[in-house]
């Protein structure tokens, strides 16, 4: 098992959600999350003087999936997140132990299934 975690556009967030479908993806989270990479940020203006922003607005998605399914899952990914652009962000993969699904004491990728 292998657990994804992927920093994507905030605008992306509705399309991101239909890899969950398509690859039969039981669960996901998602947080709003800001930071800054290779974009730094922004400038905006407040009362007449620039000021920078060093942190921007992603969205944060971790998914634990099986082996098998990873390589399909970071290619969805990168299909619907990719514009060519700063700010595109990136995608983590860690390798998942094992997994407990509380309720029924299962383990492994019956836990995750």
């Amino acid at each position: 098992m292998k657990k994804i975690e992927a920093y994507i556009r905030t605008e992306k967030l509705g399309e991101i959600k239909g890899i969950l479908v398509k690859h039969n993806l039981n669960g996901v989270t998602i947080m709003q999350v800001m930071g800054c990479g290779t974009q730094k940020g922004w400038s905006g203006f407040v009362r007449g003087t620039e000021v920078e922003y060093n942190f921007l607005n992603k969205i944060k998605i971790e998914m634990v999936v099986l082996d098998e399914q990873v390589e399909a899952v970071i290619d969805s990914i990168i299909e619907v997140d990719a514009t060519g652009e700063f700010g595109d962000g990136k995608i983590f993969i860690y390798n998942v132990e094992d997994a407990v699904r509380i309720r029924t004491k299962e383990r492994g990728e019956a836990a995750i299934k």
